[in-house]
C-alpha cells in the first residue's frame, strides 16, 4: 500500500507545491505582445500564486526565497544577451510582483534544474530554512530572433535593467558535458552529440536505417497529439511518424539519423513557475488541502562523461534514479498514472523507458506537455513545465501519482519527482549512494591523438547548408582506447561506409595531426590521400627563422610584435622543424631561441586560442612539450620573459640557460587555464613541489638569478649574450661523442619513470650495449690513447 500520512499528523514543515502556473505567446498569436522574459516570467509567477486558491497579494507576501532557473542567454561562457537582461532575474521578476524575499537564486545550466531546484529548497522548507518558494523559468528565444532580425538597432528595445541586492548566481556548472577532444572535433553541440549516441544506440537493437527511423517516429508522433491539444505548445501540430521521419524542405536531416521535426524545438517564449511552501504556511495562509501536492519521491545523478562511458548507447545512471524515487516514494511503476520523460531526442527517451520495460505506446502515454521538440524546448525550464501539468493531473485525480524526469546536458544528469496529493512525510533519498555507484562504474580511456588500425564505435553526418558535410566518428583502438575524429571533406569513400546500413564495427585507420584525428578506411586509403613526406627542412618559414652552423641548428620564434607566443601556424612550423632536426643525422646540437630581446615566448596567442588555437601538434607545444623522444639534445636561451607555454617549452629542452634579464613563469591561472603543456609535471620536477605549487596557484614568476637556485637554469649569461652562451654551452656538447650524449638522453629518459633507484641504475647499462658498438666509441678510445682529438661520425 502506497505510503500515506493523515493530515492532521504531518509536519508543519513538510514542504508541499500549492501552486503552479505557465505562460506563453507566439509570434502568430493574434495578441503577440513580444513580452520581455522578466514580464512572461511574471505572469507565470502571478499565474502560480493564483493557482493556491488564496489572493495571490497574500502568498506573494509571504515568499522568502526566489529561485529563477538559468535560462540559455547565460548558460555558458559563450551565451549572450542580445537585447540586455535584468542583472538580478529573480528580483527583477518579484519586483514586478511586489515581492521583496529575502533570498534570490539563479540555478545552473540544465535541463534537470528545474526538478532539482524544487527538490533542494523542498529540503530547505522541511529543514526550517524557508517556509515559501517560488521557482520560476522564462525563455523568449523565439521572441530575440524575431527582433533581432526584424528591427534596426536602433529600433531594437533595450531589456536590461539594473536592479540589485542580493543575488546568489549558482554559475555554468557544465564542467564534464564536453571535452576537448570533442571540441576540437565539432562534438560540441547536443545534436551532434545526442545524433552519435542515437546511432550507437540503433546498432546495439540490430535495427537498419529505415527500420529505426520508423521507430522514432513512433516513439514521437503521440507527443506531436499532445501538444497539439496543449494552448502553451509551440508546434500545436498533430503529426504522423511518418511525418516525423519522411526527408523534405521543411523536414531535412539536421544530423544522422535526425530530421528537424525529431529534436528539441527552442524557437519558443514559454515561462512556468511553482510555488513551495510548508504545511505550516499553506495553513496559516488557508490554502485550501486539496490543491496540495506533495513530492513523494525524488532522486539526483550525475553520468560519467560521455568519453569515458562504457557504453555509449545508454546512460544506466537515468533508469537508476528512476528506481530509486520511486523506492523512496514506496511505490512501483504500475502505480504511476501519468509519465512525462525528457524528450529533447528519442534517445533521451528511449535510455529512460527501455531498462524500466516501458513500452513506447504505454497506454500512459509518455508526455504530459507533448514534449521538447513540439511543446518547446524552453532552455533548462522544460520540466518546470512538465512539474506544472504532473501537479494539475493528480489534483484533477487525487491518490494518482505523476513521475517527471528531467534531463540535463548528453544524458548527463537526472533529476526525477514523484508527485501526488496524498499526504506523506518527507522522507530524504539517498542520492549519494547513488552518485557512488556511477562513480565507480568501470570508464573508458580517452585517447587525444589516435594512429592505427581502429573500428567504428559511433558516427553522425552533418550536412551543411552550403552542401558541404561534417563526419564525426567516435572509434576504438585495438586496445580499446576511444577517439574521436572527423572525416575529410572529400572522402567519398569514407563517406560511403558511413552511409551503409550499419557502419558500426567496421574496419578503419586514423591518423592523428595538430588539427584532430582523421579516419580513412584503410591505411592504403589514408596513404592516397595523404603521401607520406620525409622529415626535412623548408627554404623559409613565416614564425620561425633557422639557422644550420656545421653540426649545430639555431631555431628563433620570430615573432617579436607577439613577444614570441605562438599561434597555430608557429606551432606547426617548429613541429616540423623539430622533426627535421631530430631526423637529420649531421645535426647533433639545437639551440632554441626567441627575436628580439623582450621575450624567450610568452607562450599561447590568446588571441587565436578559440577555434585554430585547439589546433596543437600531437608533440605538443612548439613541436617539444608532448614529443616522447628527443633524442638529441635542444638547449633553450631563454632571451626575455618566458611565461606559460614558453616556460613550458624551457622546462621541454634539456639544457636551459637564460639572460640575467630573463624571467619565468607559469601565469594561466591569471587567465582562467592551467599549464597543461608539461608545465604541472616537469616544473615540480625541476625545482620541487614546494615552489611549484607557488608558481602554478599563484602565478609567481622567478627571475633568473632565482631560476638558477631553484635548478630550473643551469647557467645565467650577462645581459644581451645568451646567445654566445648558448653556442659556447653548444661547442661544449659538440666536443663530446655524440653517440654517447644521444645514448645519455635516452638512458636518463628511460631511468626517469623507474620508481627503484638500483632498477632504474640498472637500466641505465642498456646504454652500453649501443656504445660498445658504435664507431664513436672505438674513436674516442683510440683518439684518448694517441692523445688527439676526437673526430666523431655520430655513429
Amino acid at each position: 500500500m502506497p505510503r500515506s500520512v493523515p493530515l492532521s499528523e504531518l509536519d508543519p514543515n513538510t514542504p508541499v507545491i500549492v501552486g503552479v502556473g505557465q505562460a506563453s505567446e507566439r509570434l502568430t498569436d493574434a495578441g503577440y505582445e513580444a513580452v520581455s522574459e522578466a514580464d512572461l516570467a511574471a505572469r507565470a509567477v502571478e499565474a502560480a500564486l493564483s493557482d493556491s486558491g488564496v489572493a495571490a497579494p497574500s502568498v506573494a507576501a509571504e515568499i522568502d526565497t526566489v529561485v529563477g532557473v538559468r535560462t540559455f542567454e547565460e548558460s555558458s561562457p559563450l551565451s549572450s544577451s542580445p537585447l540586455g537582461r535584468p542583472d538580478n532575474m529573480p528580483r527583477a521578476v518579484a519586483k514586478r510582483i511586489g515581492m521583496d524575499p529575502r533570498r534570490a537564486v539563479v540555478g545552473v545550466t540544465g535541463g534537470q534544474s528545474p526538478q532539482s531546484l524544487l527538490t533542494e529548497f523542498s529540503v530547505e522548507i522541511q529543514a526550517g530554512r524557508s517556509t515559501a518558494v517560488v521557482i520560476f523559468g522564462a525563455e523568449i528565444m523565439s521572441t530575440v530572433r524575431h527582433l533581432m532580425s526584424s528591427l534596426t538597432a536602433d529600433e531594437r528595445p533595450d531589456l536590461s535593467e539594473q536592479v540589485g541586492g542580493q543575488l546568489e548566481d549558482r554559475g555554468y556548472a557544465i564542467a564534464g558535458l564536453t571535452s576537448h577532444q570533442e571540441a576540437r572535433h565539432g562534438l560540441i553541440a547536443p545534436m551532434t552529440q545526442y545524433a552519435v549516441l542515437e546511432n550507437a544506440r540503433r546498432h546495439r537493437v540490430g535495427l537498419g536505417r529505415d527500420e529505426y527511423a520508423r521507430t522514432m517516429g513512433e516513439l514521437f508522433a503521440p507527443f506531436s497529439q499532445v501538444a497539439a491539444d496543449n494552448p502553451h505548445a509551440a508546434a500545436p501540430t498533430a503529426r504522423t511518424a511518418s511525418e516525423l521521419v519522411t526527408v523534405g524542405d521543411d523536414n531535412r536531416v539536421v544530423a544522422d539519423p535526425f530530421t528537424r521535426q525529431l529534436v528539441a524545438r527552442d524557437q519558443v517564449n514559454q515561462a512556468a513557475a511553482a510555488v513551495v511552501m510548508s504545511v505550516g504556511q499553506a495553513r496559516a495562509l488557508g490554502v485550501d488541502p486539496s490543491r496540495w501536492v506533495f513530492l513523494h519521491g525524488h532522486a539526483d545523478v550525475r553520468e560519467q562523461t560521455l568519453m569515458k562511458r562504457p557504453d555509449l548507447s545508454t546512460a544506466p545512471s537515468a533508469a537508476a534514479a528512476v528506481r530509486h524515487a520511486l523506492d523512496v516514494a514506496e511505490i512501483g511503476l504500475d502505480d504511476v498514472s501519468f509519465l512525462d520523460i525528457y524528450s529533447c531526442f528519442p534517445i533521451a527517451v528511449s535510455n529512460v523507458i527501455d531498462p524500466l520495460g516501458i513500452a513506447a505506446d504505454d497506454p500512459r502515454g509518455l508526455t504530459l506537455t507533448g514534449g521538447l521538440p513540439f511543446f518547446g524546448g524552453p532552455g533548462n525550464n522544460y520540466s518546470l513545465h512538465a512539474i506544472a501539468e504532473a501537479v494539475d493531473r493528480v489534483r484533477s485525480e487525487p491518490e494518482t501519482y505523476a513521475l517527471v524526469v528531467a534531463n540535463g546536458g548528453i544524458l548527463s544528469k537526472t533529476s526525477v519527482g514523484v508527485y501526488s496529493t496524498r499526504p506523506t512525510a518527507w522522507v530524504r533519498a539517498d542520492s549519494a549512494g547513488l552518485q557512488e555507484v556511477v562513480d565507480n562504474a568501470p570508464t573508458i580511456r580517452p585517447i587525444d591523438y589516435a594512429d592505427g588500425p581502429a573500428t567504428i564505435e559511433t558516427f553522425t553526418v552533418i550536412p551543411g547548408k552550403d552542401g558541404r558535410r561534417k563526419g564525426v566518428v567516435i572509434g576504438r583502438m585495438a586496445d580499446g582506447g576511444r577517439f574521436v575524429a572527423n572525416v575529410d571533406d572529400e572522402d567519398e569513400e569514407m563517406f560511403g561506409v558511413l552511409a551503409s546500413d550499419d557502419p558500426v564495427g567496421a574496419g578503419i585507420y586514423v591518423r592523428s595531426s595538430a588539427s584532430g584525428n582523421r579516419v580513412f578506411t584503410s591505411r592504403a586509403a589514408m596513404v592516397r590521400r595523404h603521401p607520406p613526406t620525409a622529415p626535412a627542412f623548408r627554404e623559409q618559414y613565416e614564425h620561425v627563422e633557422i639557422r644550420r652552423d656545421g653540426h649545430l641548428l639555431e631555431v628563433i620564434i620570430n615573432r617579436p610584435d607577439a613577444r614570441n607566443a605562438l599561434n597555430p601556424a608557429a606551432n606547426a612550423e617548429l613541429d616540423a622543424i623539430f622533426d627535421a632536426y631530430f631526423a637529420d643525422p649531421e645535426l647533433w646540437v639545437a639551440i632554441l631561441t626567441g627575436a628580439g630581446d623582450k621575450a624567450f615566448s610568452a607562450g599561447n596567442d590568446l588571441a587565436q586560442t578559440s577555434g585554430a588555437g585547439l589546433e596543437v601538434p600531437k608533440n605538443g607545444f612548439a613541436g617539444l612539450t608532448s614529443r616522447r623522444h628527443r633524442p638529441k639534445p635542444v638547449i633553450a636561451a631563454v632571451n626575455g620573459y618566458a611565461l606559460g607555454g614558453g616556460c613550458e617549452i624551457a622546462l621541454a629542452c634539456h639544457i636551459v640557460v637564460a639572460d640575467e634579464r630573463a624571467t619565468f613563469g607559469l601565469p594561466e591561472v591569471k587567465v582562467g587555464l592551467a599549464a597543461v603543456a608539461g608545465g604541472l609535471v616537469r616544473l615540480p620536477a625541476a625545482v620541487g613541489g614546494a615552489l611549484a605549487r607557488d608558481m602554478i596557484l599563484t602565478g609567481r614568476r622567478l627571475d633568473a638569478s632565482e631560476a638558477l637556485a631553484a635548478g630550473l637554469v643551469s647557467r645565467i649569461a650577462p645581459a644581451g649574450k645568451v646567445m654566445t652562451l648558448a653556442r659556447a654551452v653548444a661547442d661544449e656538447l659538440l666536443t663530446s661523442s655524440p653517440t654517447s650524449v644521444r645514448e645519455s638522453l635516452r638512458a636518463m629518459e628511460s631511468a626517469s619513470v623507474i620508481p627503484d633507484e638500483v632498477d632504474a641504475i640498472d637500466a641505465t647499462s642498456t646504454a652500453l650495449d649501443s656504445l660498445l658498438v658504435s664507431q664513436d666509441t672505438i674513436e674516442g678510445i683510440t683518439a684518448f690513447v694517441s692523445k688527439r682529438p676526437p673526430r666523431w661520425t655520430g655513429r
